[in-house]
């Protein structure tokens, strides 16, 4: 038998806020995956994604910090009702509130692909550090484990250029 999943965003989004949880996944499949998310508020990470992603504003207004090649930083702003198409490779750090929801879709991961987070200064803009893992499930919301390692090492948090050590925001 064909699954062929509804999801009402809307409603994924109240749940998630009535529950303090930051992703909904609506489906897991071998070609995408898709969820909704709430913000984070302390989000200052780039995520590189092995697969290309396509973001839909729902609620509220995102800001999405990317890096160019030559590792400028820029910032696309989407506004509630718009969407964007952020290609495999590139660094990006979607920043929204937590009461602004966004649905992303994603292709599944392939097998021995690899996603990154890489933090940089936010002194001097020197690369801070790097976690890396294989996204098997979504829901096991492996952002939030990236980050839990990430600020409770206060080594990792510490740029060896300048010295400035990253706070870590309470989660």
């Amino acid at each position: 038998m064909i699954q062929m999943p509804i999801a009402d965003l809307r409603e994924h989004g109240r749940r998630l806020t009535e529950t303090g949880q930051r992703v909904s996944v609506l489906w897991q499949a071998p070609g995408s995956i898709a969820f909704v998310a709430r913000g984070r508020e302390y989000r200052s990470e780039f995520h590189v994604n092995p697969a290309d992603e396509v973001m839909y504003m729902i609620k509220g207004t995102m800001k999405l910090h990317y890096r160019q090649p030559d590792g400028r930083e820029e910032i696309a702003v989407l506004p509630e009702g718009s969407t964007i198409f952020t290609p495999g490779g590139v660094p990006h750090s979607p920043r929204f509130p937590p009461d602004a929801l966004l649905f992303v879709i994603e292709r599944g991961r392939r097998a021995g692909e690899i996603d990154k987070f890489h933090w940089y200064c936010p002194n001097c803009d020197h690369f801070l550090h790097e976690e890396t893992f294989e996204v098997t499930d979504y829901a096991a919301d492996p952002v939030s484990k990236a980050y839990r390692r990430f600020f409770d090492s206060e080594a990792a948090r510490t740029c060896s250029a300048c010295g400035h050590v990253m706070p870590a925001p309470a989660m």
